[in-house]
This record gives structure tokens, sequence and C-alpha cells, in this order.
């Protein structure tokens, strides 16, 4: 992307997408992670959903972090969005 067509991410969506990678890495499922985060599966799932409205707190994110074993910042980070759009470009 040059400098004038940089791609603007929801924030939710991005740490939603983060989440649900980094889950499937420990080959977590939801409910595990609900349990081991102390949060409802019901939260986790509408968190991970891709056409449901996303509220979650900062608390939250960390809670999830320290539940996944990784550090926070992983769960902002852009790098597997824009994989996922620079393999969509190239189709």
């Amino acid at each position: 992307m040059n400098k004038g067509q940089s791609k603007h991410y929801d924030v939710y969506e991005l740490i939603a997408k983060n989440i649900k990678y980094y889950r499937k890495q420990e080959r977590m499922t939801q409910a595990q992670l609900a349990e081991k985060a102390e949060y409802s599966h019901e939260f986790i799932r509408r968190i991970e959903a891709p056409n449901s409205k996303k509220n979650f707190s900062l608390e939250a994110v960390s809670n999830i972090a320290n539940a996944l074993d990784i550090d926070i910042e992983l769960l902002f980070s852009k790098k597997l969005l824009e994989k996922e759009d620079n393999e969509n470009s190239q189709r």
C-alpha cells in the first residue's frame, strides 16, 4: 500500500480476528477460552462472530490475552489482516 491508500481497520474487528487466530493456534475451543478467561461462551462467540456488533473492554482484551498466554499487543497487531488483504488482492 502506498501512503495515500492506508487501510483503516476497525479495532474491534482487528482484535476479534487476532483472538480467533491465537485461540486456534492454541488448539482451544471458544468454550475452553471462555472458561480460562472467566467469561461466558456466548461472550467469546460474539467477539469472534464476523457480523456481530462488537463491544468489549480493554480489561476483557487483557484477560483473554492472559488466558491465551500471549502478550496483549499481539491482539492489536495488523499483521494478520494485512496478510489476509494481500492474499485477497492476489486472487
